[in-house]
Protein backbone atom coordinates (compact mmCIF):
# COMPACT_ATOMS: atom_id res chain seq x y z
CA UNK A 1 0.00 0.00 0.00
CA UNK A 2 1.72 3.21 -1.53
CA UNK A 3 2.07 5.51 1.49
CA UNK A 4 0.57 8.75 2.75
CA UNK A 5 4.16 10.76 1.43
CA UNK A 6 4.89 9.65 -2.44
CA UNK A 7 7.33 7.50 -1.78
CA UNK A 8 10.33 8.96 -4.20
CA UNK A 9 13.06 9.23 -1.70
CA UNK A 10 14.86 6.45 -0.16
CA UNK A 11 15.18 8.39 3.37
CA UNK A 12 16.97 7.51 6.47
CA UNK A 13 15.68 6.60 9.92
CA UNK A 14 16.39 9.96 11.14
CA UNK A 15 14.37 12.98 12.26
CA UNK A 16 15.66 16.13 13.59
CA UNK A 17 13.93 18.29 16.17
CA UNK A 18 16.67 21.31 16.56
CA UNK A 19 20.13 22.67 15.38
CA UNK A 20 22.97 25.42 15.83
CA UNK A 21 25.47 26.33 13.75
CA UNK A 22 26.65 23.10 11.65
CA UNK A 23 24.95 20.83 14.12
CA UNK A 24 21.73 19.12 14.27
CA UNK A 25 19.67 17.26 17.34
CA UNK A 26 17.73 13.69 16.39
CA UNK A 27 14.47 13.04 18.35
CA UNK A 28 16.06 10.72 21.02
CA UNK A 29 19.12 13.07 21.27
CA UNK A 30 21.48 12.13 19.29
CA UNK A 31 23.71 14.90 17.97
CA UNK A 32 25.07 14.92 14.26
CA UNK A 33 27.39 17.50 12.76
CA UNK A 34 25.66 18.23 9.26
CA UNK A 35 28.39 18.04 6.26
CA UNK A 36 25.39 18.17 3.84
CA UNK A 37 23.86 21.47 5.20
CA UNK A 38 20.77 20.47 3.26
CA UNK A 39 22.68 19.86 0.04
CA UNK A 40 24.10 23.12 0.13
CA UNK A 41 21.31 25.26 1.23
CA UNK A 42 21.99 26.02 4.86
CA UNK A 43 24.33 28.57 4.18
CA UNK A 44 24.64 30.05 7.59
CA UNK A 45 23.78 26.86 9.45
CA UNK A 46 20.57 25.95 11.50
CA UNK A 47 19.08 29.02 13.51
CA UNK A 48 21.48 31.52 12.75
CA UNK A 49 20.16 34.34 15.06
CA UNK A 50 20.15 36.85 12.08
CA UNK A 51 18.25 34.55 10.00
CA UNK A 52 15.70 33.69 13.10
CA UNK A 53 14.87 37.80 13.67
CA UNK A 54 14.61 38.58 10.45
CA UNK A 55 11.90 35.55 10.22
CA UNK A 56 10.21 36.86 13.21
CA UNK A 57 10.25 40.40 12.10
CA UNK A 58 8.88 39.50 9.28
CA UNK A 59 6.45 37.07 10.28
CA UNK A 60 4.53 40.23 11.81
CA UNK A 61 4.29 41.75 8.44
CA UNK A 62 2.59 40.34 4.97
CA UNK A 63 3.76 37.29 4.38
CA UNK A 64 2.47 37.06 1.04
CA UNK A 65 1.50 39.65 -1.44
CA UNK A 66 0.77 39.35 -5.14
CA UNK A 67 3.32 40.21 -7.78
CA UNK A 68 0.23 42.68 -9.21
CA UNK A 69 1.30 44.75 -6.86
CA UNK A 70 5.03 46.59 -5.23
CA UNK A 71 6.79 44.25 -2.80
CA UNK A 72 9.67 46.82 -1.28
CA UNK A 73 11.67 43.35 -0.06
CA UNK A 74 11.83 41.82 -3.37
CA UNK A 75 12.88 45.28 -4.32
CA UNK A 76 15.66 45.74 -1.87
CA UNK A 77 16.84 42.49 -2.65
CA UNK A 78 17.42 42.60 -6.12
CA UNK A 79 18.68 46.24 -5.71
CA UNK A 80 21.08 44.16 -3.80
CA UNK A 81 21.70 41.27 -5.82
CA UNK A 82 22.27 43.88 -8.92
CA UNK A 83 24.67 46.05 -7.24
CA UNK A 84 26.68 42.31 -5.96
CA UNK A 85 26.93 41.19 -9.70
CA UNK A 86 27.06 41.27 -13.45
CA UNK A 87 22.78 41.40 -13.72
CA UNK A 88 21.04 44.49 -14.11
CA UNK A 89 17.32 42.51 -13.26
CA UNK A 90 16.14 39.71 -11.17
CA UNK A 91 13.02 37.56 -11.28
CA UNK A 92 12.72 35.36 -8.17
CA UNK A 93 11.60 32.18 -7.60
CA UNK A 94 10.88 29.42 -5.27
CA UNK A 95 13.64 27.10 -6.45
CA UNK A 96 16.48 26.31 -8.68
CA UNK A 97 14.03 24.09 -10.64
CA UNK A 98 11.85 27.26 -11.42
CA UNK A 99 14.81 29.28 -11.75
CA UNK A 100 15.99 26.82 -14.50
CA UNK A 101 13.02 27.13 -16.10
CA UNK A 102 12.78 30.58 -16.62
CA UNK A 103 16.33 30.86 -17.56
CA UNK A 104 15.57 28.24 -20.55
CA UNK A 105 12.36 30.46 -21.46
CA UNK A 106 14.79 33.70 -21.10
CA UNK A 107 16.85 32.23 -24.03
CA UNK A 108 13.79 30.69 -26.12
CA UNK A 109 11.98 34.10 -26.12
CA UNK A 110 15.47 36.05 -26.51
CA UNK A 111 16.03 34.43 -29.88
CA UNK A 112 12.53 33.89 -31.06
CA UNK A 113 12.44 37.88 -31.52
CA UNK A 114 15.97 38.33 -32.97
CA UNK A 115 16.77 34.70 -34.89
CA UNK A 116 13.96 32.13 -34.30
CA UNK A 117 16.56 29.36 -35.52
CA UNK A 118 18.45 29.53 -32.50
CA UNK A 119 16.47 27.25 -30.29
CA UNK A 120 18.53 24.77 -29.10
CA UNK A 121 20.78 24.97 -25.92
CA UNK A 122 23.90 23.28 -25.47
CA UNK A 123 24.36 21.20 -22.01
CA UNK A 124 27.07 19.08 -20.29
CA UNK A 125 27.16 15.30 -19.23
CA UNK A 126 26.89 15.03 -16.09
CA UNK A 127 24.90 18.23 -15.96
CA UNK A 128 21.93 18.32 -12.67
CA UNK A 129 19.56 21.30 -13.78
CA UNK A 130 16.51 20.03 -11.47
CA UNK A 131 13.52 17.68 -11.91
CA UNK A 132 11.18 19.55 -14.25
CA UNK A 133 10.61 18.83 -17.56
CA UNK A 134 13.12 20.87 -19.45
CA UNK A 135 15.54 20.92 -16.53
CA UNK A 136 15.63 16.57 -17.13
CA UNK A 137 15.78 17.73 -20.80
CA UNK A 138 18.74 19.61 -20.26
CA UNK A 139 20.25 16.82 -18.49
CA UNK A 140 19.51 14.09 -20.88
CA UNK A 141 20.70 11.30 -18.50
CA UNK A 142 18.61 7.97 -18.39
CA UNK A 143 18.54 7.93 -14.94
CA UNK A 144 16.92 11.48 -15.21
CA UNK A 145 14.92 10.99 -18.08
CA UNK A 146 14.25 7.32 -18.26
CA UNK A 147 10.00 7.13 -18.35
CA UNK A 148 9.57 10.67 -18.89
CA UNK A 149 8.97 11.03 -22.59
CA UNK A 150 8.41 12.37 -24.59
CA UNK A 151 11.37 15.23 -23.82
CA UNK A 152 11.08 18.81 -24.42
CA UNK A 153 13.47 19.15 -27.81
CA UNK A 154 15.73 21.68 -28.28
CA UNK A 155 18.91 20.18 -25.73
CA UNK A 156 22.01 19.00 -26.52
CA UNK A 157 24.50 17.33 -24.23
CA UNK A 158 28.46 17.24 -24.96
CA UNK A 159 30.66 15.10 -23.20
CA UNK A 160 32.26 16.93 -20.21
CA UNK A 161 35.99 18.75 -21.25
CA UNK A 162 35.82 17.54 -24.94
CA UNK A 163 36.38 21.39 -26.73
CA UNK A 164 36.54 20.05 -30.30
CA UNK A 165 32.57 18.74 -29.76
CA UNK A 166 32.01 21.82 -28.08
CA UNK A 167 33.75 24.06 -30.54
CA UNK A 168 31.91 22.01 -33.42
CA UNK A 169 28.43 22.36 -31.60
CA UNK A 170 29.03 25.52 -30.84
CA UNK A 171 29.82 27.19 -34.48
CA UNK A 172 25.78 25.32 -35.68
CA UNK A 173 23.43 27.92 -36.64
CA UNK A 174 20.53 26.45 -34.70
CA UNK A 175 22.25 26.72 -30.97
CA UNK A 176 21.33 29.67 -29.32
CA UNK A 177 23.27 29.33 -25.36
CA UNK A 178 25.48 26.88 -23.47
CA UNK A 179 24.38 26.40 -19.97
CA UNK A 180 26.66 25.16 -17.75
CA UNK A 181 27.46 24.53 -14.17
CA UNK A 182 30.86 26.24 -13.35
CA UNK A 183 30.95 23.39 -10.27
CA UNK A 184 29.09 20.20 -11.26
CA UNK A 185 27.38 19.28 -7.67
CA UNK A 186 24.91 16.30 -8.51
CA UNK A 187 27.30 15.27 -11.59
CA UNK A 188 30.40 14.66 -8.75
CA UNK A 189 31.94 17.63 -7.74
CA UNK A 190 33.71 18.25 -10.97
CA UNK A 191 35.18 21.96 -11.49
CA UNK A 192 35.07 23.57 -14.50
CA UNK A 193 38.89 24.80 -14.55
CA UNK A 194 38.89 28.84 -14.91
CA UNK A 195 40.01 29.16 -18.28
CA UNK A 196 37.03 26.87 -19.83
CA UNK A 197 35.16 29.15 -18.26
CA UNK A 198 37.10 32.28 -19.72
CA UNK A 199 37.01 29.91 -22.95
CA UNK A 200 32.82 29.40 -23.03
CA UNK A 201 32.87 33.29 -22.61
CA UNK A 202 35.12 33.75 -25.61
CA UNK A 203 32.99 30.77 -27.60
CA UNK A 204 29.95 32.61 -27.02
CA UNK A 205 31.53 36.22 -27.62
CA UNK A 206 32.69 34.62 -31.21
CA UNK A 207 29.57 33.19 -32.27
CA UNK A 208 26.74 35.31 -30.75
CA UNK A 209 25.60 32.77 -28.18
CA UNK A 210 24.12 33.54 -25.01
CA UNK A 211 26.01 31.90 -21.73
CA UNK A 212 23.62 30.53 -18.80
CA UNK A 213 25.85 29.83 -16.00
CA UNK A 214 23.97 27.51 -12.97
CA UNK A 215 24.96 28.20 -10.08
CA UNK A 216 22.04 26.72 -7.58
CA UNK A 217 24.18 24.60 -5.86
CA UNK A 218 27.70 26.49 -6.25
CA UNK A 219 27.03 29.98 -5.38
CA UNK A 220 26.33 31.75 -2.99
CA UNK A 221 29.66 31.73 -0.97
CA UNK A 222 29.95 28.10 -1.17
CA UNK A 223 33.66 28.59 -3.40
CA UNK A 224 34.63 31.03 -1.23
CA UNK A 225 33.70 34.07 -3.65
CA UNK A 226 30.07 34.71 -3.57
CA UNK A 227 29.71 33.37 -6.61
CA UNK A 228 31.51 30.27 -8.61
CA UNK A 229 32.30 31.97 -11.70
CA UNK A 230 34.13 35.16 -9.85
CA UNK A 231 37.48 33.42 -9.43
CA UNK A 232 37.45 32.97 -13.70
CA UNK A 233 36.63 36.95 -14.11
CA UNK A 234 34.29 36.35 -16.30
CA UNK A 235 30.43 36.77 -16.33
CA UNK A 236 27.35 34.92 -17.86
CA UNK A 237 24.71 36.62 -19.59
CA UNK A 238 21.91 34.77 -17.22
CA UNK A 239 22.46 32.77 -14.30
CA UNK A 240 20.33 30.15 -12.04
CA UNK A 241 20.44 30.89 -8.25
CA UNK A 242 18.63 28.92 -5.33
CA UNK A 243 19.66 26.92 -2.58
CA UNK A 244 22.08 28.92 -0.03
CA UNK A 245 20.27 32.27 -1.07
CA UNK A 246 17.98 31.55 1.42
CA UNK A 247 19.88 30.27 3.72
CA UNK A 248 16.87 27.59 4.16
CA UNK A 249 13.53 29.33 3.17
CA UNK A 250 12.69 28.29 -0.12
CA UNK A 251 13.65 31.16 -2.38
CA UNK A 252 15.36 30.77 -6.01
CA UNK A 253 16.33 33.99 -8.63
CA UNK A 254 16.94 34.36 -12.49
CA UNK A 255 19.52 36.62 -12.77
CA UNK A 256 20.53 38.72 -16.20
CA UNK A 257 21.58 41.49 -18.40
CA UNK A 258 19.08 43.58 -19.94
CA UNK A 259 20.25 42.49 -22.95
CA UNK A 260 19.51 38.58 -22.30
CA UNK A 261 16.48 39.63 -20.65
CA UNK A 262 14.75 42.50 -22.60
CA UNK A 263 12.40 40.24 -24.65
CA UNK A 264 10.82 38.75 -21.09
CA UNK A 265 8.16 41.58 -21.01
CA UNK A 266 4.80 41.93 -19.00
CA UNK A 267 3.26 38.59 -19.12
CA UNK A 268 5.67 36.20 -20.19
CA UNK A 269 6.09 34.75 -17.13
CA UNK A 270 5.01 34.89 -13.62
CA UNK A 271 4.97 33.08 -10.23
CA UNK A 272 2.44 33.04 -7.45
CA UNK A 273 5.24 32.97 -4.16
CA UNK A 274 8.24 33.76 -6.06
CA UNK A 275 9.53 37.13 -4.39
CA UNK A 276 7.16 36.66 -1.75
CA UNK A 277 7.93 39.40 1.06
CA UNK A 278 8.76 36.68 3.37
CA UNK A 279 11.56 35.01 1.12
CA UNK A 280 12.79 37.76 -0.15
CA UNK A 281 13.56 39.87 3.83
CA UNK A 282 15.11 36.10 4.70
CA UNK A 283 17.42 36.27 1.37
CA UNK A 284 18.22 39.58 2.41
CA UNK A 285 19.67 38.71 5.25
CA UNK A 286 21.72 35.91 3.84
CA UNK A 287 22.77 38.23 1.23
CA UNK A 288 24.01 40.96 3.84
CA UNK A 289 26.34 38.05 5.88
CA UNK A 290 27.77 35.80 2.70
CA UNK A 291 28.67 39.10 0.61
CA UNK A 292 30.52 40.55 3.07
CA UNK A 293 34.60 40.58 2.15
CA UNK A 294 35.86 39.57 5.23
CA UNK A 295 33.02 36.33 5.71
CA UNK A 296 34.17 35.16 2.23
CA UNK A 297 37.90 35.65 3.30
CA UNK A 298 37.23 33.15 6.29
CA UNK A 299 35.13 30.91 3.79
CA UNK A 300 38.46 30.70 2.02
CA UNK A 301 40.40 29.79 4.88
CA UNK A 302 38.70 27.56 6.22
CA UNK A 303 38.19 25.59 3.27
CA UNK A 304 41.56 25.31 2.62
CA UNK A 305 41.95 23.54 6.57
CA UNK A 306 39.53 21.63 5.63
CA UNK A 307 40.86 20.38 2.22
CA UNK A 308 44.68 19.91 4.01
CA UNK A 309 42.82 17.60 6.16
CA UNK A 310 40.93 15.91 3.77
CA UNK A 311 43.94 15.41 1.73
CA UNK A 312 46.22 13.59 4.56
CA UNK A 313 42.23 11.48 5.12
CA UNK A 314 42.91 10.33 1.70
CA UNK A 315 46.65 9.66 1.67
CA UNK A 316 45.87 7.57 4.80
CA UNK A 317 43.41 5.31 3.87
CA UNK A 318 44.04 4.90 0.17
CA UNK A 319 41.98 2.12 -0.31
CA UNK A 320 39.18 4.18 0.63
CA UNK A 321 39.61 7.52 -1.25
CA UNK A 322 41.01 8.15 -4.54
CA UNK A 323 41.20 12.12 -4.58
CA UNK A 324 39.63 15.58 -2.63
CA UNK A 325 37.92 17.73 -5.74
CA UNK A 326 36.03 20.76 -5.27
CA UNK A 327 36.86 23.96 -4.61
CA UNK A 328 35.60 26.28 -1.04
CA UNK A 329 33.09 24.18 1.18
CA UNK A 330 32.26 22.13 -1.87
CA UNK A 331 34.28 19.38 -1.63
CA UNK A 332 34.16 15.50 -2.33
CA UNK A 333 36.05 12.58 -1.47
CA UNK A 334 36.30 10.29 -4.92
CA UNK A 335 36.06 6.62 -3.43
CA UNK A 336 37.42 3.31 -4.20
CA UNK A 337 35.11 1.50 -2.49
CA UNK A 338 31.23 2.34 -2.92
CA UNK A 339 30.76 5.82 -1.85
CA UNK A 340 27.08 4.45 0.07
CA UNK A 341 29.36 2.43 2.44
CA UNK A 342 31.45 5.81 3.37
CA UNK A 343 28.12 7.59 3.71
CA UNK A 344 26.53 5.17 5.65
CA UNK A 345 29.55 4.61 7.73
CA UNK A 346 29.96 8.67 8.47
CA UNK A 347 26.19 8.37 9.27
CA UNK A 348 26.71 5.66 11.93
CA UNK A 349 29.53 7.74 13.32
CA UNK A 350 27.22 10.39 13.86
CA UNK A 351 28.08 12.82 10.41
CA UNK A 352 26.32 13.59 7.38
CA UNK A 353 27.25 13.40 4.22
CA UNK A 354 25.97 13.32 0.97
CA UNK A 355 26.21 10.84 -2.30
CA UNK A 356 27.05 12.28 -6.02
CA UNK A 357 27.62 10.53 -9.30
CA UNK A 358 31.06 9.23 -10.22
CA UNK A 359 31.19 7.28 -6.58
CA UNK A 360 31.94 10.24 -4.79
CA UNK A 361 30.78 11.73 -1.58
CA UNK A 362 29.91 15.65 -1.06
CA UNK A 363 31.11 17.41 1.73
CA UNK A 364 28.55 21.03 1.84
CA UNK A 365 28.93 22.03 5.15
CA UNK A 366 27.57 25.32 6.42
CA UNK A 367 29.70 28.15 5.46
CA UNK A 368 29.98 29.33 9.64
CA UNK A 369 31.49 26.40 10.75
CA UNK A 370 34.22 26.54 13.22
CA UNK A 371 37.55 25.28 13.10
CA UNK A 372 36.74 22.66 16.10
CA UNK A 373 33.69 21.55 13.57
CA UNK A 374 36.45 20.93 10.51
CA UNK A 375 38.75 18.91 13.16
CA UNK A 376 35.65 17.18 14.56
CA UNK A 377 34.59 16.44 10.74
CA UNK A 378 37.82 15.15 9.95
CA UNK A 379 38.00 12.31 12.80
CA UNK A 380 35.00 11.24 12.24
CA UNK A 381 35.52 10.87 8.51
CA UNK A 382 39.00 8.69 9.68
CA UNK A 383 36.97 6.74 11.86
CA UNK A 384 34.50 6.09 8.94
CA UNK A 385 37.10 5.23 6.27
CA UNK A 386 38.94 2.76 9.16
CA UNK A 387 35.52 0.91 9.29
CA UNK A 388 35.08 0.52 5.99
CA UNK A 389 38.48 -0.77 5.92
CA UNK A 390 38.20 -2.92 8.41
CA UNK A 391 34.69 -4.47 6.79
CA UNK A 392 36.40 -4.98 3.30
CA UNK A 393 39.66 -6.82 5.18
Amino acid sequence: MIPSILPTYSRAPLAFEAGEGAWLTATGGRRFLDFGAGIAVNALGHAHPVLVETLRRQAARPWHLSNLYEIPEQKALADRLVEETFADTVFFTNSGTEACELAVKMVRKHWSEKDPARTRILTFEGAFHGRSSAAIAAAGSEKMTKGFGPLLPGFTQLPFGDHEALRAAAAEADVGAIMVEPVQGEGGIRPLPDVCLKGLRDLCDDHGLLLVFDEVQCGMGRTGRLFAHDWAGVSPDIMMVAKGIGGGFPLGAVLATEAAAAAMTAGTHGSTYGGNPLGCAVGLAVLGIVAEPAFLEEVRRKAALLRQGLEGLVASHPDVFEEVRGAGLMLGLKCRVPNTEVVSAALDRDMLTVGAADNVVRLLPPLVLTDADIAEGLARLDRAAAAVSAKAA
